[in-house]
């Protein structure tokens, strides 16, 4: 027994110094992080390493990737957050998403390891992995390496920010502003990113949320605004957002040469 567990802890090592990696090129956290549940740890690892092995043998540089950190189904909704994945010069892969400062109205970009995208409180451990045609993943990479995906991002955050407004921005709203940057030509800025989406017919979901539930919304939680919302649209309920379904929608619609994977546990 002790002989197993002590293989298990060695193989959770090998895997940690695999997929648990964090460079620091992009903003950190400003919260403390709850205490990590040890099996959720060992889960988190072992889809990190499932995903690494997938993205090597399709032979990707650039991918898009998504987790399951909530429960979404009553939207109809599976994948709550997307980010961007690369491959490193040594060889680990390093995803590059916006997150939210623990709740605040404020956003940081991150650049962190596999195994630290699969540690945030999940709520299934499932990925959705997306990866573009090769002329599409080196215009993602140039973006990633160059700051201009950086210069895209935008720290007003709101949760449910609308997909055709600067006012804020959401984390799969600044990942799908990245992907158009790569896709048009002269992107500089986001609400240029917009406009070109729109033109491309990029359709968001709409979250039905009645009066009620949006007034609680914006009273308690620092990170949810709807005044960015057209204002008929709003008074009716209707919030379009950018989710990770409507960008592999997307994504697909202009990329069929992509592939998609599903991995979990």
């Amino acid at each position: 027994m002790r002989t197993l567990s002590l293989t298990r802890f060695i193989i959770g090592l090998l895997i940690t110094l695999t997929v648990l990696h964090v460079p620091c090129s992009f903003a950190g956290r400003t919260c403390d992080a709850p205490p990590y549940d040890a099996h959720k740890v060992m889960q988190a690892l072992e889809l990190a390493q499932k995903t690494n092995l997938s993205l090597t043998n399709n032979k990707a540089e650039i991918a898009i990737i998504a987790r399951v950190g909530q429960d979404l189904s009553k939207y109809h909704l599976r994948y709550s957050h997307l980010g961007l994945v690369k491959h490193d010069p040594d060889g680990r892969w390093s995803v590059i998403h916006e997150l939210n400062d623990c709740g605040t109205a404020a956003s940081g970009l991150f650049d962190e390891g596999l195994g630290n995208f699969f540690l945030d409180d999940m709520f299934a451990f499932e990925t959705l992995v997306l990866i573009p045609r090769p002329e599409l993943q080196t215009k993602i990479r140039s973006l990633l390496e160059n700051g201009q995906a950086k210069a895209l991002h935008d720290p007003h955050y709101n949760m449910l920010s609308y997909p055709f407004s600067t006012k804020y921005q959401n984390s799969n709203q600044w990942a799908l502003e990245v992907i158009a940057a790569a896709q048009a030509q002269g992107i500089n800025n986001r609400e240029q990113a917009q406009a070109w989406l729109t033109s491309a017919d990029y359709q968001p979901n709409v979250l039905h949320i009645d009066a009620l539930t949006r007034l609680g919304a914006r009273m308690f939680r620092a990170n949810i605004s709807f005044d960015d919302h057209p204002f008929d649209r709003r008074m009716s309920g209707l919030i379009d957002i950018v989710t990770v379904e409507s960008v592999v929608r997307f994504m697909q619609m202009r990329d069929n040469v992509g592939q998609k994977i599903v991995l979990g546990l």
